[in-house]
């Protein structure tokens, strides 16, 4: 009994160590994917003159691969803010940044939805 009891213990530290190292890992997806689409609107705007007004046409022009899913949401569910294209004469928007669609609360307190 004794030998079963610290088994379940141990099998417990290991389980709950797993689980936040699997946390960590889509955190770390999640930082890395904003960066890179933040990065690509950015060089969007900059190659074309113009702020794109889906991330679809982040992968139509090349810049992307395709639309990377949220880690945290399991799906392609990014929040997109649109903002006032500064290379606009016409005063259109386009897209600004993008968040994931994710409500929960990340390791550090913050919302993923604020990164």
């Amino acid at each position: 009994m004794i030998v079963i009891s610290i088994l379940v213990i141990l099998a417990m530290i290991g389980i709950a160590q797993y689980q936040k190292t699997v946390l960590a890992a889509r955190e770390a997806t999640l930082r890395e994917d904003l960066f890179q689409m933040r990065k690509m609107l950015d060089q969007y705007a900059a190659d074309k003159g113009e702020l794109p007004d889906s991330l679809d046409k982040l992968v139509e022009a090349g810049y992307i691969r395709e639309v990377p899913t949220d880690p945290m949401t399991d799906a392609k569910d990014w929040q997109t803010e649109f903002g006032d294209d500064p290379n606009s004469t016409e005063g259109s928007q386009g897209i600004v940044n993008v968040r994931s669609a994710s409500g929960e609360t990340a390791s550090d307190g913050s919302r993923y939805s604020d990164w």
